[in-house]
């Protein structure tokens, strides 16, 4: 799950329990957006943990071109 995908979880989870007034039988609206609520932030920690262990991997690896310190040769002459 993406930081993207975890925000809108949050965001869906937050109208659902405090902006929606009405009842429904059979389930309760307001524990669909704790829950929600709850897999968003639980996606958004886990999606920058994974982001961070990548930035750590990708900073180590440098590669440097070393170029010879004479002139390259020419085929013509020998």
């Amino acid at each position: 799950m993406g930081i993207g995908t975890s925000v809108f979880l949050v965001a869906v989870g937050a109208i659902l329990r405090f902006a929606v007034t009405t009842t429904a039988q059979g389930l309760n609206i307001h524990t669909i957006g704790v829950i929600l609520m709850i897999a968003g932030v639980a996606g958004l920690a886990i999606s920058m943990f994974w982001m961070t262990m990548w930035a750590d991997r990708r900073r180590g690896a440098v590669a440097v071109e070393r170029r010879p310190s004479y002139p390259p040769r020419d085929p013509d002459v020998y």
